[in-house]
């Protein structure tokens, strides 16, 4: 039987970095409040497209796997912040690898895009279409953030990850898996103004549509509930139990998501990897960027079994049972890195500032 192993990984994190301290000072919260109730102490804001986020992390994961651009079939990119709409982030990305030989698609199942990218990518290997597949979970979140609005604009922050996929004959890569969605709900978190259902004249009187719009309370509820039902289903048809996983990886949304989470599945800390603090929610980067730094962290062991599970707009959820291989660390590294940015996070941000000032703070509703 032919397998899709994780051969190679890799995380691009942007260099400016915007602080509690620094929120505190847009709008009424403290460090206090937003650590509380998020588990998020810092998150990264980004002075380049998501492409290039998307780039700096493949070429990590590329010299993890000891393989060039060259010899990439395909790529699969998960987000729901491409640099434009046509062409594809994909396509991007695949120019500034040169990858001139790979398909490419870009994947939009906001947080669970990740999650999503890896599944199918997995099918195109095993079904013997493709032999190298890079998947890549990048966002630039930031840039609908409105920083007026101090139920969003403490939570989401910018990055990328990636991993190389390639065929093998041992059980390895992702052996289970479940994806869904619940459209009914898809208002509970959505940027109403992204699209072409939104008219020119309305944007213009409604700049708070351009914002991430979010039912924090039902958006809790339902997480906790699709994350650790579609864990178990997932792991069911592995035929695992709860105590053969040796670490969860989930979409770093809020800590307190993730905790209920890990209770719902009786898993304990250690258990758990979780980076909310340094970088908030990058959504579809989450993923990648926590099983990077995991490996890094030597928290990942060789034929380890790893539950990633994620949810998000759509609403989307993913679960994915991934049994690791033999090797846990790169066979090269990369020097890869973002071009330089000499000013801070609140320059970053100051035309999202200017830009929503007129608009409307009142509580989202439907």
């Amino acid at each position: 039987m032919r397998f899709a192993e994780i051969t190679g990984w890799g995380k691009c994190l942007p260099p400016a970095v915007l602080t509690n301290a620094d929120l505190s000072q847009l709008v009424d919260t403290s460090d206090d409040w937003i650590t509380t109730r998020t588990g998020i102490k810092e998150r990264r804001i980004s002075h380049v497209p998501t492409s290039e986020l998307a780039a700096v992390a493949s070429w990590q994961a590329l010299a993890a796997a000891g393989r060039s651009p060259a010899e990439v079939d395909f790529i699969l990119l998960a987000t729901c912040t491409p640099d434009t709409l046509l062409p594809s982030a994909a396509s991007n990305l695949q120019a500034q690898l040169g990858a001139s030989r790979a398909g490419v698609l870009d994947v939009n199942a906001a947080c669970s895009g990740f999650v999503y990218a890896l599944v199918v990518g997995t099918q195109l290997v095993r079904a013997g279409a493709y032999s190298r597949v890079l998947v890549v979970g990048a966002e630039r979140l930031t840039y609908w953030i409105d920083y007026t609005d101090r139920a969003t604009c403490v939570l989401f922050g910018d990055g990328a990850g990636a991993v190389l996929l390639e065929p093998s004959d041992q059980p390895a890569g992702v052996i289970a898996s479940e994806l869904g969605s619940d459209g009914t709900a898809a208002g509970i978190l959505e940027v109403p103004a992204s699209g072409s259902n939104f008219s020119h004249l309305k944007s213009r009187e409604d700049p708070a549509a351009f914002g991430i719009r979010m039912d924090g309370p039902e958006v809790f509820r339902r997480a906790v509930a699709a994350m650790a039902d579609s864990a178990m289903r997932a792991l069911a048809q592995a035929g695992l139990r709860l105590e053969d996983v040796d670490l969860l990886i989930p979409h770093q949304a809020n800590a307190r998501i993730m905790d209920a989470t890990a209770r719902r599945l009786g898993l304990e800390p250690a258990k758990v990897m979780v980076n909310i603090e340094s970088y908030g929610n990058t959504s579809a980067a989450t993923v990648p960027i926590a099983l990077t730094e995991a490996l890094e962290n030597q928290r990942v062991t060789p034929g380890a079994n790893l539950v990633m599970v994620a949810f998000g707009g759509g609403l989307s959820w993913a679960a994915a049972v991934v049994r690791w291989g033999q090797r846990t660390l790169p066979l090269q590294t990369s020097d890869a890195t973002l071009p330089p940015f000499g000013g801070s996070a609140l320059d970053l941000i100051q035309p999202n500032l200017e830009f929503f000032s007129g608009a409307s703070s009142a509580p989202f509703r439907r």
